[in-house]
């Protein structure tokens, strides 16, 4: 059971409460007292869908990686714009099962988000014991080249990153 905090997570009560003042263009007395009111209570409601988020082992790590991953997007909309523009016979697609090493719910959805994000991949489902998932490739010569690549571009700097 979880023990009952009055204010579960200051962080979230001062984002909320400064997104409202800014949706609002606004440093009024009234509007402040609101929107901590409701950076409060927003989430206390919803603490039970929060997951907890690991602690980052390697910040700079993060950075470095943040910044990969952002390059790998740019790279891979300019390989599916030349796969899409190109001759349909040259693209190779397939549904890929890769087996998980990540347990943490939290990192397990940065992975998949990553997946999703980058053009050409697609996480497409999650085994219900988070141990394997599919995703779909739109070119995918070599399944097992993509497993490979995605276990350690991704999956393995996630797992050094946060602690799990």
């Amino acid at each position: 059971m979880k023990r009952f905090r009055l204010l579960p997570n200051p962080a979230l009560t001062l984002l909320l409460a400064g997104l409202w003042l800014l949706l609002n263009n606004t440093l009024g007395g009234g509007h402040i007292v609101l929107g901590l009111f409701l950076g409060w209570a927003i989430p206390l409601l919803v603490s039970d869908f929060l997951i907890e988020i690991p602690r980052v082992r390697k910040p700079l790590k993060l950075v470095r990686f943040m910044l990969m991953v952002l390059c790998d997007i740019v790279v891979a909309n300019i390989h599916v714009a030349k796969l899409v523009l190109g001759p349909k016979e040259k693209l190779r697609p397939a549904f890929i099962l890769m087996p998980m090493r990540i347990e943490n719910e939290f990192v397990l959805a940065v992975l998949t988000s990553i997946v999703s994000l980058t053009p050409g991949t697609v996480s497409a489902g999650l085994s219900p014991d988070h141990k394997s998932l599919l995703m779909h490739a739109l070119d995918a010569p070599d399944v097992e080249a993509v497993v490979a690549e995605v276990m350690n571009r991704y999956e393995a700097p996630l797992l050094e990153i946060f602690e799990c």
